[in-house]
């Protein structure tokens, strides 16, 4: 296995968090603070992305998903709860196809069953442009304000300047042909895990329509949606997300 760098705190019934586009381990800091007191909370960094960032990164949802189940399968889970922020959204319906009978509760978090986010601020194609053009540190800055109702002033927008600061610019752009190429909607169907999508109605990378469809075909699911939140709820009011969280995983 690639040598990816994992979080691995606390102890108790693994937790694992995965996380999305331009992300990395640092931005669920302050999930793995308040969940390591009940939980082991583990959050790998995608190769290259957050201290993986060495590694070559991967070219389709699937094979960062099996990256996933890789690590999965050194800790030698045998049980956990798994939950997939956008990008790692995408990416946690895939690990459910291949380990879902050992997934105990699934959170599809601000995501959806397409790739190429139908409603997006603006397509993917449209952003590996401007990656390319404008650079990733720009390009980074400039779609991560959109993730925050308050933009950059938001209390902890540094997380995501962070992430982006360590993502290579393959990465970045194999991530973006990884997420337009990939299709969810017909495994939908076979998720038979209780489901808890999560969704902030200020979302500008994924529309209703996106989680609606996560919510019609995923037959053990529950939507809860946050108002006057963007797509990085756990970081705009972490309380609340924390606990939305935590009462779904203890019920």
């Amino acid at each position: 296995m690639e040598n990816i760098y994992i979080v691995d705190e606390g102890k108790g019934f693994p937790l694992v968090l995965v996380h999305g586009f331009l992300g990395s381990s640092e931005m669920w800091k302050l999930q793995i603070e308040y969940f390591k007191k009940k939980y082991r909370v583990i959050t790998p960094d995608l190769p290259g992305f957050g201290k993986s960032n060495k590694l070559n990164s991967k070219k389709s949802i699937s094979s960062m998903a099996q990256t996933i189940i890789d690590c999965i399968k050194e800790k030698k889970l045998e049980n956990f709860y798994l939950l997939g922020h956008s990008m790692g959204g995408m990416i946690v319906q895939e690990i459910t196809k291949i380990l879902g009978k050992q997934i105990s509760k699934l959170i599809c978090y601000a995501t959806g069953s397409i790739g190429d986010i139908p409603g997006r601020f603006e397509t993917m194609d449209e952003s590996r442009l401007k990656l390319k053009n404008a650079g990733l540190k720009k390009t980074a800055n400039r779609i991560a304000k959109t993730w925050f109702v308050n933009g950059d002033k938001a209390k902890y927008f540094y997380l995501c300047t962070n992430a982006s600061n360590l993502t290579s610019m393959e990465a970045a752009d194999n991530a973006l042909i990884a997420m337009k190429n990939w299709k969810g909607t017909e495994n939908l169907k076979y998720i038979k895990n209780q489901t808890l999508i999560i969704w902030g109605d200020q979302d500008k990378a994924y529309n209703f329509s996106q989680v609606e469809t996560l919510k019609n075909n995923i037959i053990n699911s529950e939507l809860k949606i946050l108002k006057g939140c963007s797509h990085n709820v756990h970081l705009e009011i972490p309380e609340e997300f924390n606990k939305i969280l935590d009462n779904f995983l203890t019920k």
